[in-house]
């Protein structure tokens, strides 16, 4: 997938994958705050010249197809697209291509020679799989891989969003529902995150950045 590419640099890199849902109910006020987020992150990560010389972020977006719109990538390198909706919801689909994006990536990374933090891989959705997805399929691939420590999983829950079906995909750390459509409060949490975590060292305890800013209790 990334044969023949040199890398910009040989810092040690931290790989952001945001896999998010572009289904026809995203349409309107969520998938404008959504996009006024990402460009919101993608300028703060530029800002922390440390993270913006280790972070390679990746977008994968699913409805009813699934598309890698930005391959893994320093921000510098890349304009962060602007999205729109349509279609229904290959929520599952979504998430493997995005496993499988990360376990090509640490390949690449051996295979350059470069050190790398333990790539995260950020769902955003705001409904449920359709009922042809492979729902326990994917939580049984995404529970090994999170305690084999091969990647870290997030996911918001969107306004509308089915929380019983997400738990499902991963209950450790359980999903995260954001409050009314602050994702600039959420991307200012990621940023800030990524920033601890790429100054970090080996072994290190980190402690992010309380979520208060943006999510709510799930009852």
């Amino acid at each position: 997938m990334f044969e023949g590419q040199s890398p910009d640099n040989y810092e040690q890199k931290c790989l952001c994958v945001l896999v998010v849902d572009i289904s026809g109910s995203m349409a309107g006020e969520p998938i404008n705050q959504l996009n006024k987020g990402l460009q919101e992150f993608h300028r703060d990560v530029i800002e922390d010249f440390v993270a913006s010389q280790r972070l390679e972020v990746c977008v994968v977006t699913f409805g009813s197809t699934v598309n890698c719109i930005q391959e893994p990538n320093l921000v510098s390198n890349f304009q962060m697209p602007n999205l729109s909706t349509s279609g229904s919801t290959k929520l599952v689909d979504g998430v493997r291509c995005a496993i499988d994006i990360v376990d090509r990536r640490k390949t690449w990374y051996k295979e350059t020679g470069q050190n790398y933090y333990r790539p995260m891989i950020v769902l955003i959705t705001d409904g449920e799989p359709d009922s042809d997805q492979d729902l326990l399929g994917l939580s049984n691939e995404v529970s090994s891989k999170v305690t084999s420590k091969s990647f870290t999983f997030y996911s918001i829950g969107v306004r509308g969003y089915n929380h019983h079906k997400l738990s499902q995909i991963c209950s450790n750390p359980p999903p995260l529902p954001l409050a009314g459509y602050k994702f600039s409060e959420f991307f200012t949490w990621l940023s800030n995150s990524i920033g601890i975590i790429t100054k970090s060292k080996e072994g290190e305890v980190l402690m992010l950045p309380p979520v208060s800013d943006w999510t709510q209790i799930q009852m």
